[in-house]
């Protein structure tokens, strides 16, 4: 009786609580076509300051990978106006920190530092991303480190499952190959390559700053004219790149390590962060392998079978296609008791219905969980940054609930059988080879 009455008080869970989040953001493009984001946020005396560059490694030219991720890498080495060391040494002298890094499809500059040193904010934010000298000495030091990081990377299984999974989902597209870049394209990469690029994709109207923390809108706006406004706009880069072409049967790569686990990836091309499926299909994965302990994944491959510790799925989306992907560490003599496994529930996903206890579920935690990923300022600053350059609109945060309330059991299963293929699928599996008994 007593769990007849669990799962009735399990039902009577709102399809859709309304935890959307009070973020009112105001919006204004300057002059030079930078956009700028800004959410008032007076708690704490800090303010966390983010630029959003729209490119990232998806404009690197295959003999070129990591050019993106280099240029990022150097922005806080050194400018006109300021050496590596002093850019360093003022940022920590305030207890601020500064910083750069590249992804995909954009690069991102972040400075946060108390609000009485706001201004120094701004102005070392705008600093590296405007004036970066990008010297012989650095260039030569960050790609010496970077190189450093993909040897180490060898070494992992996963790193090592990741990128030949890229590699033959993505086929030659500039997803295919690691933010980082490659062994081979990164040493021919020169002083000259990393300035064309910088002028070329580095301009105001290409880019997007949120400014969240103890600072009013018309402070914020100031200090952006202030330290930004002299930024010359410039004529929008040429994209030309196609979307990722699918895969049309299963391919298989086996590598062979003397390990005594084999960690096997398995998926396909995804969706992208634009599609209006989103919704759903994060409610769909979430059921199937993101929702931890609740997942099926877990519930056959962990409870019921004992094959691993952990499975996951995960849906990758970009501006354009990421990929779908499950994947997991097992003993090597259950790899392909597991591979097989994972199809299983792929299949099952289409053919079986979604319980009402599932879907409450998925819709709880991520309508609960919601608010969290925007809980402190550094989230924030990026959250609003991605709203921004995938144009999810400012209506996101207090529509995202009713966006995931609305989705059925039978929107689940239709998701499943258009996005997921276990019939048409890329699978890699490192391990002891001659255990794992895979077959191509």
């Amino acid at each position: 009786m007593r769990h007849v009455l669990a799962l009735l008080l399990l039902f009577m869970i709102p399809a859709a609580p309304g935890h959307a989040a009070d973020i009112k953001p105001h919006r204004f493009v300057m002059p030079n076509g930078l956009t700028v984001l800004v959410v008032e946020q007076h708690a704490l005396p800090m303010v966390h300051l983010q630029a959003l560059v729209k490119t990232g490694s998806g404009q690197d030219q295959p003999d070129k990978a990591g050019l993106a991720n280099l240029v990022a890498s150097l922005l806080d080495e050194g400018t006109t106006t300021r050496s590596a060391t002093q850019l360093a040494e003022q940022i920590e002298f305030v207890g601020g920190t500064l910083d750069a890094k590249a992804s995909h499809d954009f690069t991102t500059a972040t400075s946060r530092v108390l609000a009485k040193d706001a201004d120094l904010g701004f102005e070392l934010l705008a600093d590296i991303l405007i004036r970066p000298t990008f010297a012989e000495t650095e260039l030569a030091r960050v790609k010496k480190l970077i190189l450093g990081e993909i040897t180490a990377q060898k070494d992992d299984p996963g790193s090592v499952a990741g990128k030949a999974f890229n590699r033959l989902v993505f086929n030659s597209h500039p997803y295919s190959w690691p933010v980082n870049g490659t062994e081979e394209a990164l040493p021919a990469i020169t002083r000259a390559d990393v300035q064309a690029f910088h002028a070329k994709e580095y301009l105001p109207n290409r880019t997007i700053v949120a400014v969240v923390g103890d600072v009013s809108t018309e402070q914020a706006r100031a200090l952006v004219d202030k330290h930004f406004g002299a930024w010359q706009k410039g004529p929008v880069p040429e994209r030309t790149l196609p979307a990722p072409a699918p895969i049309d049967r299963p391919v298989t790569e086996l590598i062979d390590k003397d390990l005594t686990q084999t960690t096997l990836v398995l998926g396909h091309l995804g969706i992208s962060r634009t599609n209006p499926d989103f919704y759903a299909v994060s409610i769909m994965n979430y059921i199937l392998g993101a929702g931890g302990f609740s997942s099926r994944l877990m519930d056959s491959i962990r409870d019921k079978q004992g094959l691993a510790y952990g499975v996951m799925s995960h849906f990758d989306a970009h501006a354009m296609p990421g990929a779908f992907l499950v994947s997991l560490q097992t003993r090597n003599a259950t790899a392909a008791q597991a591979f097989e496994s994972v199809l299983k529930e792929l299949n099952g996903m289409q053919t079986l219905p979604v319980t009402a206890k599932e879907l409450a579920e998925a819709k709880a935690y991520l309508i609960g969980s919601f608010p969290m990923r925007f809980d402190t300022t550094n989230k924030l600053a990026e959250i609003l940054c991605q709203v921004e350059f995938y144009g999810l609109g400012l209506e996101y945060f207090s529509q995202y609930p009713k966006w995931i309330g609305k989705v059925t059991a039978e929107d689940i299963v239709r998701m499943a059988k258009q996005y997921l293929h276990p019939d048409r699928y890329v699978l890699v599996a490192v391990g002891k080879l001659s255990e794992a008994k895979l077959s191509k």
